[in-house]
């Protein structure tokens, strides 16, 4: 069911976003945890309103009421979380990896379907790379995201930069995504978000696993990492506006 008992949202919620071990989640943090939530919920809710099934749920006229029906559970759930204030517990910092030192070590799959991308390949080519986090791609915020970076491309190039992306999601999901905004970079999966959480940005939601934080890394020609984004999330419009702005500064320096 899409929709849940009033008295036991809370209770709900709370198992939702509740912190596993060793989890910190900042403000940053839940506020990605409600999108992809949300984001979910919208999906299944969808599938099941335009299904052939039939609801032989109590207090519907018809068989004709279904969508409505579901779009109102829907609309319930979204609005309890929408309306709740969601308040973490003390936890550890997120670690972050240190600025002005080599950027952990990765290999991934790429979206072009050619194999995997190293941080050693990254650094042969001579360029510098913006390296951003994403939780999911199709979504509203990953899409703003990444029309940024491709809006701005011609003066990452003029810094002799490189953008690629990284999520949890499949090589064919990224796949489509690039396909789709005609993308003039690509896309690695972190399945498991082993990478994401050398970076510091994994974030882990009960129930639904793990995914990216929206984070953005600079580094460096030499493998270096120069500088971390990570309040994005409230930024994403001027995102990419921001992170030329700092390349400037760091190649100037």
């Amino acid at each position: 069911s899409c929709g849940a008992p009033k008295g036991s949202k809370q209770s709900i919620l709370h198992t939702l976003f509740r912190k596993s071990s060793g989890t910190d989640m900042n403000s940053n943090s839940f506020t990605i945890a409600r999108c992809i939530v949300l984001s979910l919920i919208i999906t299944e809710c969808s599938s099941f309103a335009h299904s052939p099934m039939k609801m032989s749920t109590s207090g519907l006229e018809n068989s004709s009421d279904r969508r409505s029906f579901v779009a109102r559970g829907g609309n319930t759930v979204l609005s309890s979380i929408l309306a709740t204030t969601f308040v973490s517990n003390p936890a550890k910092a997120v670690t972050l990896p240190p600025t002005e030192s080599k950027a952990p070590y990765f290999e991934l799959p790429n979206s072009r379907q050619e194999g995997t991308t190293s941080l050693s390949s990254l650094v042969e080519s001579g360029k510098w790379t913006v390296l951003y986090f994403y939780p999911g791609a199709f979504t509203q915020g990953c899409t703003m995201e990444a029309r940024g970076f491709q809006r701005d491309i011609d003066q990452y190039r003029s810094l002799n930069t490189q953008i690629v992306g990284v999520s949890v999601d499949s090589v064919e999901k990224n796949a489509k995504f690039c396909n789709s905004e005609e993308l003039d970079f690509y896309m690695l999966t972190d399945e498991g978000g082993k990478v994401s959480h050398l970076y510091g940005s994994s974030l882990s939601i009960p129930g639904f696993g793990t995914f990216s934080n929206r984070q953005t890394y600079i580094i460096d020609d030499k493998g270096n990492l120069r500088w971390i984004f990570t309040d994005v999330e409230s930024r994403v419009a001027k995102h990419s506006a921001e992170v030329l702005e700092k390349l400037s500064e760091l190649k100037t320096t």
